[in-house]
């Protein structure tokens, strides 16, 4: 009953002109406050601010608690620290190393975990570990938390306890700080939230919300519009920011691909098909050729980030016909997958996203990059996206190796591919912000819509991602 009237009396837009505006000895009643709605909205911020359990399920496969970091784990018989989320693409990168190989995780104990009320639990063995764990709700089960919206912080909430008649104003910047800023409300207390506010939708789209009645109204209907990715799969997000569109321009770019891997139903069978080279073709046919045999067939994707279907179907070539999931695309390969199934294609090709006659070098980094204007679509150091601070800026990759970044302004700047195209070196200086991109960057993936390139730090495990998008 207590923290039904705590929800019930968070007062998130109380008009405190009517407060400031009273005598000094008139008294506040209860008949002041606005409709009890609000209590709503309160349980909807409590939600939205709960301890997200399945961040981390690369280490503890719960989605109720998180671990706490550091961490000691040994990954495939090998020891690593876990010290930062960036680090948990470090554990990936080991289980990716072999497709061979059963992926083990070993937890190195004790250790603590923070349930999703933020309260912290020693952990001493597997033993209760297990015991905490198997209290989560199961693999992709509903759940309290809700994870497809993101308060941006600061926000300033005032408080005003109607029985000492004070108020004061507090700086809520985290979820932690919002989760006990709702616990801790007295039943007489009254607050106003300083809108506006912004919110992060699970998209990256950016929202204002200005009202009360605006900020239930999106948490609403935020609420469940993403899926939430509360299952164990560690791989299932290697392609967030994959399109159909990038798709074809790698598969359509290059000729001659071959199978480097192809798993049905447990069998590896990519020796079967040594020899044979794939052409895809923009208007959705393919062709599989050897010395002395040609197969015709059709292929075609479909959907968004890691919800792709690509359809291959080559008649007489049945290992290959199905609905397949575009697990991955890099520099010269794309992964596709179907359950435990699995098919990558690569090639030796450095057209990607050219022509597909392999003339002219189009699809080279250097080419594409001083091929037309671009945009930062996205840059995120650390898991702090921090794309916005782009905004409004061209930029224009010049054939002699310099780069000049445009919103009015000009920063001037230079660029190079280096090792075979495997590196992006940048250098704009010292001028903010585009500073932050000062570095030898890891070319993840080029095509003429999308340059990604990233950069694992040395000293704390870090990882930068930068997605350069054509205008």
């Amino acid at each position: 009953m207590q923290k039904y009237l705590k929800l019930l009396t968070i007062i998130l837009s109380l008009v405190l002109l009517n407060l400031s505006c009273r005598q000094e000895d008139e008294p506040i009643s209860l008949g002041e406050r606005p409709p009890l709605a609000n209590s709503v909205v309160a349980g909807l911020l409590e939600r939205t601010a709960l301890n997200d359990g399945s961040v981390d399920n690369i280490i503890d496969r719960a989605n109720c608690f998180t671990v706490k970091l550091p961490v000691m784990v040994k990954v495939n018989g090998t020891d690593l620290l876990v010290d930062t989320e960036n680090d948990y693409a470090n554990i990936e990168a080991i289980f990716d190393a072999s497709d061979d190989d059963t992926d083990v995780l070993e937890i190195l104990f004790p250790i603590t975990v923070i349930l999703s009320d933020f309260t912290e639990v020693a952990v001493a063995d597997q033993t209760q570990f297990n015991a905490l764990s198997a209290e989560c709700n199961g693999e992709n089960e509903a759940d309290d938390d809700i994870e497809c919206l993101d308060i941006q912080y600061p926000i300033t909430a005032s408080i005003f306890n109607i029985t000492t008649e004070l108020f004061d104003s507090v700086s809520i910047t985290s979820d932690l700080q919002l989760y006990n800023f709702i616990e801790d409300l007295e039943s007489d207390d009254v607050v106003d939230i300083d809108f506006p506010i912004n919110v992060i939708l699970a998209d990256g789209t950016e929202v204002s919300v200005g009202n009360l009645i605006g900020l239930e109204q999106t948490i609403n209907d935020a609420k469940d519009s993403c899926d939430e990715d509360d299952d164990y799969d560690f791989d299932d997000d290697d392609c967030n920011n994959c399109t159909p569109n990038q798709l074809a321009d790698v598969l359509t770019g290059c000729t001659n691909w071959t199978v480097d891997k192809l798993e049905r139903n447990d069998q590896d069978l990519e020796d079967n098909y040594v020899g044979y080279s794939f052409n895809f073709i923009a208007d959705g046919t393919l062709s599989a050729e050897t010395n002395t045999n040609s197969f015709s067939g059709t292929w075609e994707g479909n959907g968004s980030g890691n919800n792709i279907s690509v359809i291959i179907n080559i008649p007489n070539l049945n290992d290959f016909n199905t609905t397949w999931n575009l697990h991955e695309i890099e520099q010269n390969q794309v992964d596709l997958r179907m359950g435990d199934d699995r098919l990558r294609f690569e090639t030796n090709c450095s057209n990607n996203g050219g022509d597909g006659d392999g003339t002219g070098n189009t699809g080279t980094l250097a080419t594409t990059l001083a091929d037309g204007l671009w945009v930062v679509g996205s840059y995120t150091e650390d898991s702090d996206n921090q794309t916005s601070n782009y905004s409004g800026y061209t930029l224009n990759f010049n054939i002699d190796g310099t780069v000049v970044a445009d919103n009015g302004t000009a920063i001037n700047g230079t660029w190079a591919p280096q090792n075979s195209d495997s590196e992006l070196a940048l250098n704009f200086g010292s001028t903010v912000p585009f500073d932050e991109f000062n570095d030898i960057w890891d070319v993840i993936s080029v095509t003429p819509a999308q340059v990604e390139v990233r950069d694992v730090s040395g000293g704390n495990g870090g990882t930068d991602t930068l997605i350069l998008t054509k205008q």
